[in-house]
């Protein structure tokens, strides 16, 4: 009987689960959502939670605490200094899991796995992004067509070198005869 036996094993080994666990919290603080299977989703749900509890303790001892769990010191920083305060008024459950359906090559059931003060965050970045994209989009023709200008000024000099060394382009080829197997074609015979 499995009773009281709560590790989600996902058939690996303990130092690889661990291992992948770590990079998987890693991805979610760096990213602030990832996308996996539904059994990692689960899996990883737990040891997120733990760390933005470390997080909002704040302490040396914590800190070194999830930089023995997650082995990334960048991820610990973060962690700490953004997405614990985000989660301060709240008592568990940091975490959100969103399931998408089916994986088309192995049916595997896929999920979101997300901060859920993420909203925000995510609407502000968007908002900035779109709006350097439309500069950028705009901007962005203006400058092709100098561009394009410029090379076609260089190259006439160049290929007036060239002319005397290549053969001038001759007629475009024929296409190639098909031949089957114990058929003659109507052209060959």
């Amino acid at each position: 009987m499995r009773h009281q036996k709560k590790t989600i094993k996902l058939g690996r080994t303990a130092e690889h689960r661990k291992a992948l666990l770590a990079n998987q919290v890693c991805s979610l603080i760096e990213h602030q959502r990832i996308k996996t299977t539904l059994a990692k989703a689960k899996a990883v749900r737990p040891l997120a939670e733990r760390m933005v509890t470390l997080g909002k303790n704040g302490s040396i001892h914590a800190r070194r605490t999830a930089l023995a769990t997650l082995r990334q010191k960048s991820a610990v920083k973060k962690l700490f200094d953004d997405i614990a305060p985000r989660s301060a008024e709240r008592n568990g459950g940091y975490t959100r899991i969103v399931k998408l359906g089916q994986r088309k090559s192995d049916s595997a059931p896929m999920a979101f796995i997300e901060w859920i003060d993420i909203g925000e965050v995510v609407e502000e970045k968007a908002a900035e992004q779109k709006k350097t994209k439309r500069q950028r989009a705009e901007a962005t023709p203006e400058r092709t067509e100098p561009e394009r200008v410029e090379p076609k000024k260089e190259e006439p000099p160049a290929t007036e070198e060239k002319p005397a060394e290549l053969p001038p382009p001759a007629e475009e080829p024929k296409p190639k005869k098909r031949r089957w197997f114990g058929r003659k074609s109507e052209e060959e015979g």
